[in-house]
């Protein structure tokens, strides 16, 4: 029966078998990897039965169809423009997407394939842009581009999403994770242009990573708890370090061997200092290297503050800030804290607490500069009242669930 539906499409529409044909069912269409710019030809579950294949129902397919997602129609609905045409097995009227129906759906389907840009939800849509772009006749702008050039923006969009995280998931979250990953394609682009590698490239080095560090997963390791898979994670690295070094010193001797690299030598230079610190210290603490308890950490701050004190030159002030700076961050971290994000909130406060010290003046008709510590400070204190009053306000229900565990390295 499939040979008599292709041989239609064949005749009717050009279908070209020898340039690929994907063929699913209506019932599990929602746990098959569709790719839009390929041909597809959807049948009831019986004509493949038939054949011996049960059409056991499948899970919504990972990344690609929501939990919302699962019957034919949304499916295809979501893949495909709405006034793509789709052809009637059997039945001479053609349709297109927006028209289908559930009666349209009784019997098979045959959907052309679409040009990536006509298709954005397939995962090679936008690879196959970043191409296009930086072809002779593309953007001029992005042809200029290089993995130096493009680095600002990587932060930037990073740091967008980073923001765009506060709010939850929402629509703007998933725009900003499509400007960061649009900055992963054209960096995979440069390095296929160069015959390094690419997006497949990138795929398999992530999948594999994940797979090789989560064998409590997909192995047969035992783990209770999070904290048993942080360690395990570091032994994990730790062994991936040292058989890199030894892949690297085969038949190198004396000077000239590989020096094995560290737990903390993977963090990124262009970190955050904050963040990065409490990567150091997290790393550290995994490996066994950190205060018993944080009775010991606030000591540590009492002692750093009195090196402080005692500092007599610029040098040195310099230097016990930063030995401050560094324990305080760990004590973000023994109390489950982000330093990064609790200093971006504590920044962000003051800032807001700081307009309305600003307004306030205004409304005394006084320059801030013309009003005394003592002032200023009374300002300051009232308009800490004024925003605590409006947090009262909006404050939501406690909802009583617990934070997430924050632990996990990266």
């Amino acid at each position: 029966m499939l040979d008599a539906f292709v041989a239609e499409a064949r005749i009717r529409w050009g279908l070209d078998p020898t340039a690929g044909l994907q063929i699913a069912t209506f019932e599990r269409l929602a746990g098959t990897a569709v790719e839009p710019s390929c041909p597809l030809l959807v049948v009831p579950a019986a004509v493949l039965r038939a054949s011996g294949d049960p059409a056991a129902a499948l899970e919504p397919l990972a990344g690609r169809h929501s939990r919302s997602d699962q019957d034919c129609l949304a499916v295809l609905r979501r893949l495909y423009p709405p006034d793509h045409p789709v052809g009637r097995i059997g039945v001479a009227e053609d349709t297109t997407v927006a028209q289908l129906t559930d009666v349209a759906t009784a019997g098979p389907l045959y959907l052309t394939g679409v040009s990536p840009e006509s298709a954005p939800a397939s995962p090679w849509a936008l690879p196959w842009i970043a191409d296009r772009l930086r072809r002779p006749d593309g953007c001029p702008w992005d042809r200029e581009q290089t993995h130096q050039s493009l680095k600002k923006h990587l932060l930037e969009e990073a740091y967008e999403v980073y923001d765009a995280l506060d709010s939850g998931a929402t629509p703007d979250l998933a725009g900003e994770l499509g400007d960061l990953y649009l900055q992963i394609v054209l960096h995979a682009q440069l390095a296929s242009e160069a015959g390094v590698f690419d997006m497949t490239d990138v795929y398999e080095a992530i999948s594999r990573k994940i797979v090789r560090r989560h064998p409590h997963v997909f192995g047969d390791a035992k783990v209770s708890t999070s904290s048993d898979v942080n360690r395990q994670w570091e032994q994990i690295k730790r062994a991936e370090r040292e058989g890199a070094a030894a892949a690297a010193d085969a038949g190198a001797t004396g000077a000239s061997a590989t020096p094995v690299k560290g737990a903390l030598d993977g963090i990124s230079l262009s970190m955050p200092a904050l963040a990065a610190t409490q990567e150091m210290s997290e790393r550290a603490a995994h490996l066994g290297y950190d205060w018993p308890d944080i009775a010991g950490i606030v000591a540590k701050v009492h002692e750093e503050l009195a090196e402080i004190e005692a500092a007599r030159t610029q040098a040195e002030l310099h230097e016990e800030v930063g030995d401050l700076l560094l324990v305080v961050t760990n004590l973000a971290r023994r109390h489950g804290v982000d330093a990064e994000a609790a200093l971006r909130a504590a920044a962000e406060k003051f800032r807001g607490r700081f307009r309305r010290v600003e307004r306030m003046a205004r409304e005394r008709g006084v320059q801030l500069r013309e009003l005394s510590f003592a002032e200023l400070d009374e300002l300051w204190d009232a308009a800490k009242a004024e925003a605590r009053a409006e947090a009262e306000l909006d404050r939501p229900a406690e909802s009583g669930q617990p934070e997430p565990n924050e632990e996990k390295p990266r």
